[in-house]
């Protein structure tokens, strides 16, 4: 989102030519892959049906897939010819975060060839694909909410005032992957395996969940004492959105496979964490909506432009959407349906303003300047 490098190495002469559109091509840019996943995967789950849904998914499952492809080509173009910059990248605390964003990219992408894929390509592919994502982007988001936060405190001289709702990216992804791996779980052996999966995802869902309980108090003290966020950076506040809808899309589906896997109570137990925890989670999560979309508006009228941060207005939004489809499951309420059906079309309204900006940023060089 950010693309913008402010403690680089300087770029040796002759590397202008050699894969000069990939130079600064961020992390950040994972992003769009995300926000473009999330509409197939939230729409998989709607609690409504009309013609043409179920299609309408697979086209944004499909275009996501190319999407990742060409990043992950272009992204290694990136560190074969640009490793100065690829290094930079890592020791700037305004663009290192965004790593978490790979992990998340491979596993929304992943979790959608299970969710709707598997119409086009077939169960046993699906599986196959979703087993190859789900892995690297565990991997990857376990290391980078390592990796990152280590980088953060060690190397990048953090000045007090200077938090960021993109902070919070390295640390959401092990959630992602606990709301996701249960999609994988019915297709392992019964026993060890499944348990082992279940509780592992439990683990990266503790995991991510209390990191962010450290960061975000950090996160709300300087939108309460300052130094305000600068305008292109108020969209990251939506960023908040996701380990709190991610967290409860993940409970819900804790929810969905526990009774096949492990015995009472504990499957029981599982039920009840889905909306004991979930449902004033989502409350918090609204109430920050408010607060984040009148940042926003406030920033707008104060002359707010694009940038790649409005791609937090995407997959936050769409993993409250999900989140909001595993409470309406496991409670019956026709309110969590509601809610659903308007996050959903916020989503795709905020996905299509987004993605018009960023292929017009993308048309006419202001989003990847060829020169260095």
């Amino acid at each position: 989102m950010v693309t913008q490098v402010r403690s680089g190495v300087p770029s040796r002469p002759e590397e202008g030519g050699r894969a000069a559109f990939a130079r600064h091509l961020g992390p950040n840019w994972y992003a769009s892959v995300m926000g473009t996943a999330i509409v197939a995967n939230a729409g998989a789950g709607l609690p409504l049906s009309f013609p043409g849904l179920r299609t309408f998914c697979l086209l944004f499952w499909a275009l996501s897939l190319v999407m990742l492809a060409v990043l992950l080509t272009a992204r290694a173009a990136h560190w074969i010819h640009h490793r100065d910059q690829a290094r930079a990248h890592l020791l700037d605390p305004a663009t290192a975060p965004f790593y978490g964003c790979l992990a998340m990219a491979l596993l929304a992408v992943g979790g959608g060839t299970m969710l709707v894929g598997k119409d086009w390509i077939g169960l046993r592919a699906a599986v196959a694909v979703d087993a190859v994502l789900f892995t690297a982007g565990t991997v990857v988001g376990l290391g980078a909410a390592v990796a990152i936060p280590y980088l953060m405190a060690a190397r990048h001289g953090l000045r007090p005032g200077s938090a960021s709702p993109v902070w919070l990216l390295p640390i959401v992804a092990p959630m992602v992957s606990a709301a996701l791996g249960p999609l994988l779980l019915p297709h392992l052996p019964a026993g060890q395996w499944q348990e082992a999966l279940l509780l592992g995802c439990y683990g990266m869902f503790g995991l991510s969940l209390l990191a962010t309980l450290v960061l975000l108090p950090v996160v709300f003290a300087r939108l309460l004492t300052g130094p305000r966020l600068p305008l292109f950076l108020v969209p990251t506040l939506f960023l908040v959105l996701g380990p709190l809808g991610q967290s409860v899309t993940a409970a819900n589906k804790f929810a969905d496979v526990a009774p096949h896997v492990v015995q009472d109570p504990y499957a029981q137990g599982f039920g009840m964490l889905a909306v004991l925890y979930g449902v004033p989670v989502t409350g918090f999560a609204l109430l920050w909506l408010a607060l984040a979309s009148a940042a926003v508006l406030r920033a707008r009228r104060q002359g707010m432009g694009f940038a790649m941060t409005w791609w937090a207005f995407t997959f936050p939004v769409g993993t409250c959407v999900t989140g909001a489809e595993g409470l309406a499951r496991h409670t019956g309420l026709h309110a969590f349906e509601w809610l659903t059906v308007a996050l959903y079309a916020f989503l795709l309204a905020a996905w299509a303003v987004t993605a018009c900006l960023t292929l017009r940023g993308l048309l006419r060089g202001t989003l990847l300047p060829r020169t260095t």
